[in-house]
């Protein structure tokens, strides 16, 4: 498939223009080039040449994510982890079709990072997607932090469980059954749980 039937990919493009329009009121040529090509060198090129704008790195760390060049891993790891959550969703895409292994272990890194635990739910989810063997250890860990009731970060804690419940791995039941009386997180804690099969 071309890049440009890629609807994650026409969905970001979609989204940059809108937000460069709304900044500037005008779209530069340089964004029509650049959604277009699909030359890696070129694609490289701007990820890496100084003073790029936001917009022109995420479209080269894409195009180069989905092409398997590994040069866009560091470029997506950095947007798997910003603030806004569309970016990070983009670049979760982008690292799984580039398929290089250490994304889990950035993953599991930025999941576990207490003091960027505003942003770690695009990385739970990759970390779930990847079923690498970094995920279960990570997002039990993650998990049994986000079990305090008054945690504001339950979100986090709902994808550790919804991600263990997927997994289906034997390890996380500890942490499932503690996650059981949590007001949001007992009900999919339940389900996951089912999903385990049978306690030894």
């Amino acid at each position: 498939m071309e890049i440009s039937e890629d609807p994650e990919f026409c969905s970001m493009i979609d989204r940059l223009r809108d937000e460069i329009e709304n900044a500037s009121g005008e779209v530069p040529e340089a964004f029509t080039e650049l959604a277009g090509t699909e030359d890696p060198e070129e694609l490289h090129r701007v990820l890496t040449a100084p003073g790029q704008p936001l917009w022109a790195r995420e479209i080269a760390a894409y195009a180069l994510g989905v092409a398997r060049d590994p040069r866009a891993f560091e470029a997506l790891v950095l947007l798997l982890n910003h603030r806004d959550p569309e970016r990070c969703v983009t670049a979760a895409h982008a690292l799984t079709r580039l398929g290089d292994p250490r994304t889990a272990r950035a993953a599991a890194a930025l999941a576990t990072n207490e003091l960027r635990v505003a942003y770690a739910l695009l990385p739970v989810r990759l970390l779930a997607d990847l079923r690498a063997p970094e995920s279960v250890p990570a997002l039990i860990t993650v998990l049994e932090r986000r079990l305090p009731a008054a945690d504001p970060h339950w979100r986090v804690g709902l994808a550790c469980v919804e991600g263990l419940g997927t997994l289906g791995d034997p390890r996380a039941r500890p942490a499932l059954e503690a996650a059981l009386p949590h007001p949001r997180l007992g009900a999919a804690a339940e389900r996951s749980l089912a999903r385990l099969g049978p306690a030894d």
